[in-house]
C-alpha cells in the first residue's frame, strides 16, 4: 500500500480551494465532483512532488459530516492505493481495523472500489 491521499473536510469547498490555492500553492486538479454515494462534493488539489489533497464539502443528507464542518471541520482521512481491494480489507481486518464501509464504487474515481475503515487512535482510513 502507498498512501494516495490525505483528506480535509470544509465547510466550504469553492473557500478551501482558493485557501490551498493561495496559501499553499497547490492547483485545483479536478472539477467539483459530487460524489452520491458518500454524499459529498470533491475537488482534487495537487503540487509538483507532493501528496494530492482531497477537499470534501458535506452535501443534503450527511448529518455526521455537516456536523464534523460546523465544529470546524480539517483533516478527514487517509488514502492508500492498494493492488487488491480484498486481499487488503481481510489483512487489515485480521490486524483489527473496522470496516466503516465495505467496497463500493467511488466516483470520483471512476468507479473503482473504495473502502473506508477505522483503525486506532480514531484514523479514518479509505482504500482505493
Amino acid at each position: 500500500m502507498v498512501i494516495d491521499h490525505i483528506c480535509f473536510a470544509v465547510r466550504n469547498l469553492e473557500e478551501a480551494i482558493a485557501y490551498w490555492e493561495g496559501v499553499f500553492g497547490y492547483k485545483q486538479m479536478t472539477e467539483i465532483i459530487e460524489n452520491t454515494r458518500q454524499k459529498v462534493k470533491v475537488s482534487f488539489m495537487t503540487k509538483k512532488s507532493s501528496t494530492l489533497v482531497k477537499l470534501i464539502e458535506p452535501v443534503d443528507g450527511n448529518q455526521s459530516l455537516q456536523n464534523f464542518v460546523n465544529r470546524g471541520g480539517g483533516f478527514h482521512h487517509v488514502c492508500f492505493r492498494c493492488d487488491n481491494m480484498k486481499e487488503t480489507m481481510t489483512d487489515l481486518t485480521a490486524k483489527g481495523l473496522l470496516t466503516l464501509v465495505p467496497p463500493q464504487p467511488g466516483e470520483a474515481f471512476n468507479n473503482h472500489d473504495i473502502a473506508f475503515l477505522l483503525g486506532r487512535y480514531g484514523m479514518n482510513i479509505e482504500l482505493i
